[in-house]
């Protein structure tokens, strides 16, 4: 990881929200947390990077330097909490390759999406490529989704840049970490819970790769899981 100059923070909320990190066939689940390659590929959205240019990888370089904190906030209505839940979506694709070159005249899938989520993602790294990031989400090239195009933020993606990420922790969540699900990143295996393949190292749609990272999970209040 590179030396932490600046610490960008993301607001990720909206009605829908989908997370997946391990089923990409007909069953397409959501975590419970952002991921990574989500993260990054909306910056490369964000940015305009071509799906498997040179650019993007030169990104997605960079980007595997910077240390990322994804934490679960809650929504508060009517001054009372709102409990994330799971949606399933039922779809139909018509006409889908099989693979002895033929076509499938319908195929089953289902998705899953999170209801009533909001997250804070603290990336922390190099100022000049956080500088960049940040540019870009106040102006983005594309359009940015929450895991997807169907799941449209409600606010504004970029929540600020900062000097630190304890300076960021302290003007974006003020009431601090305890309670609040979270994850990051570690440098080695013991110091992790979990790992999870969603380091992207490419998003071209035929030749798509990702690599593992390993990660530090706590548990919140988990009364309001989904």
């Amino acid at each position: 990881m590179c030396a932490e100059t600046a610490c960008l923070v993301l607001r990720l909320e909206g009605p829908l929200q989908s997370w997946g990190t391990s089923s990409q066939y007909s069953r397409r689940m959501t975590d419970r947390l952002p991921s990574r390659s989500a993260v990054a590929g909306m910056l490369c959205a964000a940015l305009g990077l071509d799906r498997g240019s040179a650019a993007e990888g030169a990104f997605l370089r960079e980007f595997a330097g910077l240390h990322m904190l994804a934490v679960a906030v809650p929504r508060i209505c009517d001054k009372r909490q709102l409990p994330v839940q799971r949606l399933e979506d039922y779809h139909t694709v018509q006409d889908t390759a099989k693979a002895d070159g033929g076509l499938k005249p319908c195929h089953l899938t289902w998705r899953q999406y999170l209801l009533n989520a909001a997250f804070r993602v603290f990336l922390s790294g190099e100022r000049p490529l956080l500088e960049r990031a940040a540019a870009a989400l106040r102006d983005p090239v594309w359009g940015l989704w929450l895991g997807r195009k169907a799941c449209i933020p409600t606010a504004p993606v970029f929540m600020g840049l900062f000097d630190n990420r304890q300076a960021a922790l302290n003007a974006c969540l003020p009431q601090g970490l305890a309670g609040l699900t979270r994850s990051q990143d570690v440098q080695d295996f013991d110091s992790g819970t979990d790992s999870i393949a969603d380091i992207p190292l490419c998003f071209d749609l035929s030749a798509r790769a990702f690599s593992l990272r390993r990660i530090l999970l706590q548990h919140g209040d988990d009364s309001h899981a989904p």
